[in-house]
């Protein structure tokens, strides 16, 4: 046997004839509310002039025309028509129709998943009983874009069969947001915390949770705001913006669930703190153990308010009750940010783009404060040298932390590439592949973002490793690859060179 035929050949990762595309038909309500105090009045006036006869018409034909297409409309419209209650005139009585009439007005129905579906992750979840026997079960992640570009979160279900045939579960006709929990407890150590971190006057921050027990609400913090300021001197300034920054963290770091009942294809987390108003992008979900091997979802996100970027954190037991939380200090301002499935060495440990181009990693004693960035790798291999970033939280192998990346190459072609990084001491590189694992098709240039092929988070089951990936910012497939195949050439490839 010659030289060249004992090098193991380069894996490439097997579509499989599965394609995940967008859906305009699952929407969900949303308020919509003129931004001026008056257009909201006059919209009032004009349905309080009609008769009640026209007024109950005109509402049975918004049920008869919506109420199918959403779970529990009535309370859609009931919620929408409290939003703007404070407008109605003084002493002025209405019946429940003529509410719920009002509520339609301020309704307006939103395809999350118009414009694309697409950079999705996947984690393994706990069987059904009606799961085949060897099989394993997934939540899939996905970014849906509607109108307005603004992006969402939304999951599918399904099961990998013992033969490593992907079946997803049927797929809802509804969608619904979750309950916001607006008087959200917060955790008066790591909320101080996050105030110096976005440099509140401390002198404020002291007045603020000086007496408030290690857990306090909302509700406190508001009261606490309108009474009269009791600290250290300090110039007026200086406590305004100490206010407006505690109330931007606590609008930040919210509580968020859906209904027990309704499937996971039903639940979809919109925008609704003012730092994700414009989309909450590209979810890398990951399942966490922890140090007494308790099992936390988390999710990276990357939060835009149609100017700026905010790194934030999803975290879930049961994908029914989510936490919501900003990412503080200094390196906790890039995108892709993806964390470990564990901790490495008692510290938490997180992949990130710290500057668009280039591969870090960050250690921190504290999952939601990240102050220190070491360069990981910068681009290398042609199909990379324009950017290299991560495909998702790595996943653990007995030959190290398994990393899928996306390297940008000439046209903008967005491929996935794959390494193996030290299992004691993750900031070590220890094999790569020269070539990626993925790449563009004919298929994958057509679409929103031709010439990509992206993933955000992969898993393993049996010998197989399962990609989920974008194709052209569209739609999305899945992928595999023989892990017996790739630990091979990964291992010829085992080389000091990498560092």
């Amino acid at each position: 046997m010659t030289e060249a035929n004992s090098i193991p050949p380069v894996p490439q990762a097997r579509r499989k004839p599965i394609v995940i595309n967008a859906e305009i038909n699952r929407v969900i309500t949303r308020p919509y509310i003129p931004h001026t105090e008056e257009r909201i009045r006059n919209i009032i006036n004009r349905i309080l002039d009609l008769g009640e006869d026209d007024a109950c018409t005109l509402l049975d034909a918004v049920l008869n025309n919506f109420s199918h297409r959403h779970r529990y409309f009535r309370e859609a419209l009931q919620r929408n028509f409290d939003n703007v209650a404070r407008y109605i005139p003084d002493g002025c009585t209405l019946s429940e129709q003529r509410e719920l009439l009002i509520g339609s007005y301020f309704t307006a129905e939103y395809s999350v998943e118009a414009a694309a579906l697409f950079n999705p992750s996947v984690v393994r979840v706990a069987n059904l009983e009606t799961d085949p026997a060897g099989a394993c079960r997934f939540i899939m992640s996905f970014r849906g874009v509607g109108e307005g570009h603004i992006s969402s979160i939304e999951f599918r279900g399904g099961y990998i069969d013992e033969n490593t045939d992907i079946y997803f579960d049927p797929l809802s006709n509804h969608v619904r947001t979750p309950t916001i929990h607006t008087d959200s407890s917060y955790d008066r150590a790591l909320f101080r915390l996050k105030l110096q971190d976005i440099g509140a006057n401390s002198n404020v921050a002291d007045w603020l949770l000086g007496d408030f027990p290690d857990e306090f609400t909302f509700s406190e913090l508001q009261e606490r705001i309108s009474s009269p300021y009791t600290g250290k001197k300090i110039r007026e300034k200086d406590k305004e913006e100490a206010i407006e920054k505690a109330m931007w963290i606590a609008r930040s770091n919210y509580h968020i669930s859906f209904r027990e009942e309704h499937p996971v294809s039903e639940r979809v987390i919109f925008p609704v703190s003012q730092s994700e108003s414009q989309g909450i992008e590209d979810a890398r979900f990951v399942r966490f153990i922890g140090d007494d091997g308790a099992v936390t979802y988390y999710a990276t996100y990357t939060a835009y308010n149609g100017e700026t970027i905010l790194p934030q954190l999803i975290e879930t037991c049961d994908f029914i009750s989510f936490k919501v939380s900003t990412l503080n200090g200094k390196q906790a301002n890039g995108k892709g940010m993806a964390l470990f499935p564990r901790k490495i060495g008692g510290k938490y440990v997180m992949l990130s783009r710290q500057d668009g181009e280039n591969n870090s990693i960050m250690f921190s004693d504290n999952l939601y404060f990240w102050k220190k960035s070491e360069m990981l790798q910068t681009p290398r291999f042609p199909y990379e040298f324009f950017q290299v970033g991560n495909g998702g939280s790595p996943i653990e192998t007995d030959e190290g932390w398994l990393v899928i990346t996306h390297g940008v190459g000439p046209m903008r072609t967005y491929s996935l590439g794959i390494e193996l990084l030290d299992l004691d001491d993750p900031s070590k590189i220890i094999s790569r592949i020269d070539e990626p694992i993925l790449v563009p098709n004919e298929h994958d240039r057509e679409g929103y973002v031709p010439n990509v092929v992206y993933s955000c988070g992969a898993m393993i089951f049996q010998n197989e490793l399962i990609i989920p990936y974008a194709s052209a910012d569209q739609r999305c497939g899945i992928a595999t690859l023989n892990m017996p195949a790739l630990m091979a050439r990964l291992l010829y490839n085992k080389s000091a060179q990498w560092q």
